[in-house]
């Protein structure tokens, strides 16, 4: 497990914490990829000392300076994981956590300090730097997001998770002057630098105005016109599309639009069914200690896969440079690493922040009065989590590696809670259908249990298909399930319909999945399993919805224990005392325990990723996270191929 130290987290939470700078380079000691000099020399883009900023960001190579060229060869699974390029190529936020999780440290910011009460936090951009186009990235950029983005009601959106105040409220942006602006909020915030570094929670770094204003009504009057002429209806399904703000990964689907990148898209998924390409952007703004311009390697490829049998052959073939994702199961553990030579390949390890391998989530405002009546039963979830027998799951899933327990955090954590992580976990299926005898006693002729107006009593489990783990684990739980009188069914799809079903849907009747944090300042800032605090808590949509937002129509009214969670979380983000922080975090997951929203089936153990031989710079264990999110904090740019 990887914390967040408690010292960074006081930091970001106390007075006038400012980051410095790092020096700037003497332009004379500046370098660049062969590629690029060529293109200087041909005239097709400025000068190095005019692509970068005044003063780049420097990244210490982890073991050495590298050397430029060759294609990152990594790997997409059907056309709904775009959210993976985030990791390699796509973590650029206004602060980034540091590669050992350890704090937060400038990155498109050079600095920043926040006031006393942490109500306001100012931020000093990199004078000089550029988009991938060539054009000034300034504060008018971070104003075009929140004045035309975040702030416009045909756009809106809720605000992203740290824009937002204890009470609701929207922070306020201020343009102080070309480089430099404030995020101001009503109340104290003292999370914000931990949450603007969380995997994609940071969008201010992402909208190029003097490219999107074409597609927006404001700055466009033809905009409804553009949008109609390529069949869509109006300018803000346009303007959406265009910016990718809508759905996570959709702005790798826009080779046009300008970003931050080290890499930028000139091959979106779709346009080939086999690869999508990213190459070296000129105006990139980091160097290495030597002062050569960053990334090191030319291109990432990604091979799209039709499903992970595919990818788990292209990696034994050698065609995979660096993956911890779909075939690093405890199940192609053996067969990958007979296959090491063959496929030029070792292995890292990945240290996890998940509370959990496996997390059962029943919609509990499922928009069925029936179902979300049985499902908000604590008794119905403690019956389905007494009926499956986590060791015949271990065993065979997870090889053997694990104990039983609930979604948790770890034992070795101060914030452990006992009857949280060891509740309902014992194998007892006469247990199980004594609890279910009570609320739904009635069966038909095949033992399937009946609602009173005659229905089965069925749960349709809906999964994303790429994740095998789950895939597997479900040939076992199923028949568990329906041992005890439960019609319970597994649906597969593709990621993007699961996005779309799930993460963004409320009409399921379950799903499964496993992130989250397991432990300190992680379990902090992604409690999810632990009380329903964003999208992520797939079990209680409408009672996230009505924490962040009471007057949306899909508000739900939570019952009085989960109110006391918000507001005790409210306490906990306006809070800088370490010792108050842990009394209500405590308080927080003894509810949890007691409200028994979720269930699981093991912690998790350090997992693995496959490295090809080729690859250099890349750290032997990383955090496993989507928060994280691994491995761009690890420094991608920084990798090389020997």
């Amino acid at each position: 497990m990887t914390n967040i130290s408690r010292r960074t987290f006081l930091a970001a939470t106390g007075a006038a914490l400012v980051l410095p700078a790092i020096p700037a380079f003497a332009q004379a000691a500046l370098k660049e990829a062969p590629a690029l000099a060529e293109a200087v020399a041909a005239g097709t883009i400025p000068p190095l000392a005019e692509r970068l900023p005044l003063n780049p960001m420097v990244v210490q190579p982890f073991e050495s300076v590298g050397k430029y060229g060759g294609d990152l060869r990594a790997a997409l699974v059907g056309g709904g994981s775009l959210n993976m390029m985030h990791r390699y190529q796509g973590y650029e936020p206004l602060v980034r956590y540091t590669p050992d999780f350890g704090g937060v440290i400038p990155n498109v910011a050079e600095s920043f300090e926040a006031n006393a009460d942490a109500t306001a936090y100012t931020f000093k951009l990199r004078e000089g730097h550029k988009w991938s186009d060539g054009t000034p990235f300034t504060t008018d950029d971070v104003m075009f997001f929140y004045e035309d983005i975040l702030l416009n009601e045909e756009l809106a959106q809720s605000p992203p998770t740290p824009l937002r105040s204890v009470d609701g409220s929207t922070a306020t942006f201020e343009k102080v002057d070309a480089l430099t602006f404030r995020i101001v909020f009503n109340q104290p915030n003292g999370l914000l630098p931990l949450r603007l570094a969380w995997a994609n929670d940071d969008r201010t770094t992402r909208t190029p105005r003097h490219y999107l204003e074409q597609f927006h009504i404001k700055y466009n009057p033809d905009a409804n016109k553009l949008a109609t002429d390529q069949g869509l209806t109006g300018w803000v399904q346009l303007f959406q599309i265009k910016s990718g703000i809508a759905v996570d990964g959709e702005i790798f689907k826009n080779k046009d639009m300008p970003t931050l990148f080290g890499w930028t898209v000139t091959q979106p998924i779709g346009e080939s069914a086999e690869f999508s390409i990213s190459e070296r952007n000129p105006y990139y703004f980091k160097v290495d200690t030597d002062g050569n311009q960053l990334p090191y390697i030319d291109r990432i490829s990604y091979a799209v896969a039709a499903d992970n049998e595919v990818l788990l052959l292209k990696a034994l073939q050698g065609e995979i440079d660096l993956l911890d994702q779909w075939i690093c199961t405890p199940a192609n553990r053996a067969v990958l690493y007979d296959g090491q030579e063959t496929g030029q390949y070792g292995f890292y390890t990945t240290t996890s922040t998940e509370p959990n391998e496996m997390v059962f989530q029943l919609n509990l405002t499922h928009p069925d009065p029936i179902k979300r009546a049985l499902y908000q039963n604590k008794d119905f979830r403690a019956a389905l989590s007494h009926s499956i027998d986590r060791q015949a799951v271990i065993d065979t899933i997870f090889i053997g590696q694990g104990a039983p327990a609930q979604p948790s955090v770890r034992p070795e954590d101060p914030l452990y809670n006992e009857q949280l992580a060891t509740q309902f976990t014992a194998y007892d299926t006469a247990k199980a259908n004594e609890l279910l005898d009570t609320i739904i006693p009635n069966k038909d002729g095949e033992g399937i249990r009946l609602y009173e107006n005659g229905q089965r009593v069925s749960i349709i489990f809906e999964i994303d298909q790429v994740r095998q783990t789950f895939v597997d684990s479900f040939q076992l739980v199923l028949p568990m399930l329906r041992a005890v009188g439960i019609d319970a069914q597994m649906r597969t799809m593709d990621r993007s319909l699961w996005e779309v079903r799930v993460r963004q849907g409320g009409e399921y009747d379950a799903t499964v999945h496993k992130f989250g944090g397991n432990g300190g300042i992680v379990a902090i800032l992604d409690p999810r399993y632990f009380f329903p605090n964003t999208t992520e808590a797939m079990y209680a949509k409408g009672w996230q919805i009505w924490y962040n937002d009471k007057n949306s129509v899909d508000a739900v009214e939570p019952p009085e224990a989960t109110k006391r969670q918000f507001e005790a979380y409210n306490e906990l983000r306006q809070s800088s005392d370490p010792a108050l922080q842990n009394e209500l975090m405590a308080e927080i997951l003894q509810i949890a325990a007691d409200e028994f929203y979720v269930f699981g089936i093991t912690l998790p153990l350090d997992g693995y990723g496959i490295l090809a031989n080729r690859l250099k710079n890349v750290q032997p264990v990383m955090p496993n996270s989507w928060g994280y999110p691994t491995p761009a904090p690890t420094n991608p740019e920084q990798y090389y191929i020997s």
